[in-house]
C-alpha cells in the first residue's frame, strides 16, 4: 500500500522535523514481534523490565507511569492527578507548546497565571521567582515549564526555577514538559526536584508516537489523593498498582511497548552522557552553519540554546514556508513549520534521535541547496562550518 502519494524519489526521505524523528531499524525489527498475551507470564517480565529501564533515563529512582497516547495525554494526567478545579498554575509562555498548555488547563477548570516572554529565550526565572515570593497566600499550587520549546528551540534551566522556587520555600508542585528534551538533553527528574514529569515516545526516545509517560515524586502521590479534578483513564493509582508486577490496568499498546524496551536498551548503551554530547554536538555545528548563511537563530540567548532543534528566522520578506516547500520538492526533506506567530517566518531543523554525524551533514547541505533554489538570501559556507567544526570535535 502506498502511504506516500507524491511522485516516488530515490533514496530515503529526510525526516528532519523536530519529531516525530527516524525510528532506528533495531526498534522497528522489535516493534515487528508477534503480539503477545498482555496477562501472560512473559508480559509481566517485559513490563518490569521496561519500568526499571525508565527510571534512568528520567534520572528518578520513583515510578514513571507510561499511558498509551501522546504527549498531551500525559499533561492531561500530570494536571488532573494533582490539582483541583479552581487552582492556580503558574505558567511561562515560551512558546506555542507552553500555550497549548495554558489553553488545556483553563478547559480542565484550572486557573493559568501567565509569564509572557518573546518567545525568543527560555523561561523567566526571575519573574517565576517575584511572582512567587509575591503569593504569601501560597494559591498557586503548581508551577508549569516547558523544558525545551519545541516551537523555538530554547531550553528553559529547570534547575534554576527549582532554586528560585526554594529560595522563598514556596509549596507549589513543578510540572515540566520533556516531551521534546528526553532522551536528547540532560534532564534530572530527582535531582532538580520535578513533581511531575510529561514526556512523549516520539522524540528523543526514538519510537512512533502513541506513547506517554509521567515521572512521579513522592509529593505528587502524596497531592494525588486529595486532588479533585475528575480522573478515571488517567488515574495514577490503578495504573502504579499494575505496574507493581509488570501490568497494566488495560490493555496496552504491546508492540509499542517492545520498541520502548529496545530504545530504552539503546540509549542506556550508548550512555546518557555521550546521547547528551552527541546532541548538543549537533546542535553547535547546525547553529554554525546557520550564522555562515548569513541568517538567525530564533533562540537569542546562548544559555538557552536547544541541542535538540534549530529554529531559523528567514529574511524579511521571504516565506520560510515556501523555502520548506522547495526543500521536499527537490530534496525529500520535511523541515518543520513556524508555529503560531512564527507562522511562515521560521524553519526549524531537528538534530534529534538517532542521529548521526553523515546525517546531519546531508539535512545542512539539504538546507543550503533549498535557500539557494528558493532565492532565499544567503551567503554559501553553512555546510563547510558545520563539517569543519564536526571535524574537530569529534
Amino acid at each position: 500500500m502506498a502511504y506516500f502519494e507524491s511522485s516516488r524519489a530515490p533514496g530515503r526521505h529526510f525526516l528532519q522535523i523536530p519529531g516525530p524523528t527516524n525510528v532506528p531499524d533495531r526498534v522497528l525489527r522489535a516493534m515487528d514481534n508477534p503480539t503477545m498475551d498482555h496477562r501472560g507470564p512473559d508480559f509481566g517480565k517485559l513490563g518490569q523490565r521496561i519500568l526499571e529501564r525508565l527510571q534512568p533515563l528520567f534520572q528518578t529512582s520513583g515510578p514513571v507511569v507510561v499511558y498509551p497516547a501522546s504527549g498531551t495525554g500525559a499533561w492531561e494526567a500530570a494536571l488532573v492527578n494533582t490539582l483541583s478545579p479552581g487552582d492556580t498554575v503558574l505558567m511561562c509562555r515560551t512558546g506555542w507548546f507552553a500555550s497549548l498548555w495554558q489553553e488545556m488547563a483553563e478547559r480542565l477548570g484550572l486557573r493559568p497565571r501567565f509569564i509572557d516572554t518573546d518567545w525568543r529565550r527560555g523561561a523567566d526565572v526571575a519573574a517565576i521567582g517575584d511572582a512567587l515570593a509575591q503569593d504569601r497566600g501560597h494559591a498557586i499550587k503548581a508551577v508549569c515549564v516547558v523544558h525545551n520549546e519545541t516551537s523555538t528551540g530554547c531550553t528553559s534551566r529547570i534547575d534554576e526555577v527549582r532554586a528560585a522556587m526554594d529560595a522563598v520555600a514556596h509549596p507549589a508542585l513543578l510540572l515540566v514538559d520533556t516531551i521534546s528534551s528526553l532522551g536528547s538533553i540532560d534532564y534530572r527528574h530527582e535531582a532538580w526536584g520535578v513533581d511531575v514529569t510529561v514526556a512523549g515516545s516520539q522524540k528523543g526516545l526514538m519510537l512512533p508516537p502513541g506513547l506517554s509517560f509521567n515521572a512521579v515524586s513522592a509529593k505528587a502521590l502524596a497531592a494525588a489523593e486529595t486532588a479533585k479534578l475528575p480522573r478515571s483513564y488517567w488515574d495514577w493509582r490503578p495504573m502504579l498498582a499494575a505496574n507493581a508486577t509488570g501490568y497494566f490496568p488495560f490493555t496496552p499498546a504491546t508492540n509499542l511497548l517492545y520498541g520502548l524496551d529496545t530504545a530504552a536498551a539503546m540509549l542506556l548503551e550508548e550512555g546518557l552522557e555521550s546521547v547528551f554530547a552527541r546532541h548538543a554536538r549537533h546542535g553547535e555545528a547546525t547553529r554554525r552553519a546557520v550564522r555562515a548563511w548569513g541568517l538567525e537563530v530564533q533562540c537569542a540567548e546562548p544559555r538557552h540554546y536547544s541541542a535538540a532543534l534549530t529554529a531559523v528566522r528567514v529574511p524579511d520578506g521571504h516565506s520560510a514556508d515556501r523555502l520548506r516547500a522547495a526543500i521536499l520538492e527537490k530534496y525529500n526533506m520535511s523541515l518543520g513549520n513556524g508555529l503560531g506567530p512564527l507562522k511562515d517566518r521560521v524553519f526549524r531543523i531537528g538534530h534529534l534521535g538517532d542521529f548521526s554525524d553523515l546525517q546531519l551533514v546531508g539535512t545542512l547541505g539539504g538546507v543550503e541547496m533549498g535557500l539557494r533554489a528558493a532565492g532565499v538570501p544567503h551567503r554559501a559556507g553553512g555546510l563547510q562550518a558545520a563539517i569543519d567544526y564536526l571535524s574537530g570535535n569529534a
